[in-house]
């Protein structure tokens, strides 16, 4: 298997959390994430922004997949955007506190195999690789 193939495997698995993450939170709104508290409007609305936003990454990921050596800056764009969120989850930790393990491996995604898969994917498009 090509190195791009993996490539795109591994965007497609790695979607599956935004994709899932994100349609669960649209969908459910905090509850998604455990919390049976009723939260204000204002907050819950929120929420389901923010999760349609995190729905909308991971498909954006997945419609690059198919010329994926072809979309450095929209895969770039997104990573950077990705690790952002992470970085605020990061700072969540010292802030308010460890969160509970979905969103350890939130922030391992945000911060770890993004940026992984960002320097992977730059480094397919600079060989030029066509298939």
């Amino acid at each position: 298997m090509s190195t791009k193939r993996l490539l795109q495997c591994a965007v497609i698995i790695a979607g599956f959390v935004p994709v899932l993450a994100g349609g669960a939170g649209v969908i459910m709104g905090a509850g998604m994430a455990g919390s049976d508290a009723i939260l204000p409007v204002s907050v819950d609305s929120h929420f389901r922004y923010l999760s349609g936003l995190l729905l909308g990454i991971g498909l954006v990921f997945w419609s690059l997949v198919p010329r994926i050596e072809k979309h450095s800056a929209i895969f770039r764009a997104l990573a950077l955007i990705v690790f952002c969120g992470g970085l605020a989850r990061f700072y969540a930790v010292f802030s308010v506190g460890m969160p509970d393990n979905a969103m350890l491996f939130g922030l391992a995604m945000e911060l770890a195999v993004t940026p992984l898969l960002a320097v992977w994917q730059a480094k397919i498009a600079r060989s030029g690789f066509i298939q």
